[in-house]
């Protein structure tokens, strides 16, 4: 790997924060700069901390302290995703990015245990 951008949980991360983004967009209108800030700022610092993470891969401690980092912006973005298919009827799409969010919490655990038992710094 070169880059964090080849990393597969980097790559599910972009792609869900883009859709958080578009999706939330279409909040009802009071609830653009709430719920809708809110859910767009954790979903992209899922990203941001995979990035940052790797950018420290040196230190092993410090990119799992990231990763970790970016497990728990993705259950806060998870977290916000369940508030919104409950307060709103128009729920198929976020459902969808409830099950993507999910796969991607997995995803991120099973990468930091890789990096903790096999990552050398």
């Amino acid at each position: 790997m070169s880059s964090y951008k080849d990393l597969d949980i980097y790559k599910m991360a972009f792609e869900l924060s883009i859709k958080v983004h578009k999706l939330s967009l279409d909040l009802p209108k009071f609830e653009l700069y709430e719920q809708g800030s809110q859910i767009r700022r954790s979903s992209k610092s899922v990203k941001d901390n995979i990035a940052e993470g790797y950018g420290r891969k040196r230190y092993k401690a410090d990119f799992i302290k990231f990763l970790v980092y970016a497990q728990a912006s993705n259950d806060e973005c998870l977290n916000q995703i369940e508030t919104i298919i409950e307060l709103y009827t128009e729920k198929k799409d976020w459902i969808k990015l409830q099950s993507e969010s999910n796969i991607l919490g997995m995803k991120n655990n099973k990468f930091i245990q890789y990096v903790e038992n096999n990552w050398k710094s």
